[in-house]
């Protein structure tokens, strides 16, 4: 996208000094509790992949991160406000033509895996309506295998809809080595495909857990 840097991939002091705000916006919209976080690798490269209920999921996610930064991808209508554009790429996301062939974008989000930063991915490649996971795309195993990427699946779960107030649970499964994705460079499109819809899932089971007792 003109306009986006793809140059160079950098994590910036305000992603982190923006954590603070982004607790008080999450705390008073929704009463959110992490449950995995143990599963967050401290360093290395890897896809994070979730199901997709809500435009705030990177940031409800990010803050469950905090020894690590979230790398995003993001439709690129996002990035035509200028003031938009400016604190989405300093809190590391980048635009995406959703729907089409996009080799800047695509080659940008294999680079921050393969330079050891974390790439997070929604599978379904939109919003559930239903916020219930959904069937994915075939991304996230493209990614993963010309990035030879370990995936860690995240589930993110509401009982009552996204209303406000309502209590969400963030469940960071446990990492799945690219070496158990059952892909490599000779894999199929169909075994592509396959590959996506497993990682889903995975994210899938992690769903069916629900809240903690």
């Amino acid at each position: 996208m003109k306009g986006f840097d793809y140059s160079k991939i950098k994590e910036g002091k305000l992603y982190d000094n923006m954590r603070p705000i982004g607790k008080m916006i999450e705390n008073g919209l929704y009463d959110v509790e992490y449950v995995g976080t143990e599963n967050i690798p401290e360093k290395g490269g890897l896809i994070l992949a979730s199901n997709h209920m809500n435009a705030l999921d990177p940031v409800f996610i990010a803050l469950g991160m905090e020894k690590r930064q979230l790398h995003f991808m993001g439709k690129k209508e996002l990035f035509e406000n200028p003031i938009v554009k400016y604190f989405l790429s300093k809190l590391n996301g980048f635009p995406i033509v959703r729907g089409g062939a996009d080799s800047e974008a695509l080659n940008y989000a294999i680079r921050i895996v393969k330079e050891g930063y974390i790439l997070g991915i929604f599978p379904e490649g939109t919003r559930s309506k239903d916020f219930k996971p959904a069937r994915a795309k075939s991304g996230v195993a493209v990614i993963a295998r010309a990035a030879k990427a370990d995936v860690l699946p995240v589930a993110i779960y509401t009982s009552d809809d996204m209303k406000k107030h309502t209590k969400l649970t963030i469940r960071f499964g446990e990492v799945i080595p690219y070496e158990s994705l059952g892909i490599n460079d000779d894999s199929s499109r169909e075994e592509i495909k396959a590959c996506a819809q497993n990682i889903m899932d995975e994210i899938t089971k992690l769903w069916e857990m629900g809240h903690c007792e």
